[in-house]
């Protein structure tokens, strides 16, 4: 039986017993990359993760394993007080997943270290490029009680690199885009500003960025949320 006083070489033990090589195959449909996969569900990870719970040491541990699920455990079980900035880059230095990137932006977010942001929008590699747009995105989300400001001074970043053409980082700065829209009618007018701006561009992928943000932060239900939203303050 697995517990919290699981060591990291027990909990890969267990994991390597529930490997299915049917949902192998059926991740790598979905752009997961399956080279050290062992085709537990994230749901299933998370559970596991719920029994074992945080320990810093150990997750450090689980990442050194390379192996999908046992990044994805550590990410899961890191204490976010603990996070550092050396940890944090080191972990972005292996990212080659866009689901392993989106879990450790939720972390990241959470340890509070967005001022990695500006430095992973500039790096060229495209997993740490998302990286950063995933962490604006969860943000906006998940911090609350964060000033608007705080979330609308991305929106630079966001123009900058609407050019990128790189699936898994448009794709991310495009969420960026409508995340912040969706967090409150201040922030709506100016995400939604920089969205029509980037829906008449030149560069393909801006423009296709633009068009999408437009067409969600100009729907009847977003609006809907956000009137609501206001109401209640």
């Amino acid at each position: 039986m697995i517990g919290p006083s699981s060591s990291a070489a027990e909990l890969i033990a267990h994991l390597q017993t529930l490997r299915s090589e049917e949902n192998i195959s059926g991740m790598a449909r979905f752009g997961i990359v399956t080279e050290t996969a062992l085709g537990i569900s994230n749901p299933d990870l998370q559970k596991i993760a719920r029994i074992v719970k945080l320990n810093h040491a150990r997750a450090l541990e689980l990442w050194q394993s390379g192996i999908r699920e046992g990044r994805l455990l550590a990410l899961y079980t890191a204490e976010p007080n603990k996070l550092t900035l050396e940890t944090a880059r080191a972990w972005a230095d292996d990212f080659d997943s866009w689901e392993i990137v989106d879990c450790a932006a939720d972390l990241y977010v959470e340890a509070r270290i967005e001022t990695l942001i500006p430095e992973f929008a500039s790096d060229e590699r495209e997993f740490v490029r998302r990286t950063a747009f995933a962490m604006i995105a969860g943000a906006a989300v998940h911090l609350k009680k964060e000033p608007d400001e705080t979330l609308l001074a991305s929106l630079p970043l966001i123009a900058t690199h609407a050019d990128d053409p790189r699936n898994f980082v448009r794709k991310a700065v495009n969420w960026a885009l409508r995340n912040i829209g969706k967090r409150s009618l201040y922030c709506h007018t100016a995400a939604l500003e920089l969205a029509k701006k980037l829906a008449a561009s030149d560069d393909q992928t801006a423009r296709w960025i633009g068009k999408d943000a437009v067409r969600e932060l100009t729907s009847d239900k977003v609006l809907a949320r956000l009137d609501r939203r206001a109401a209640l303050r």
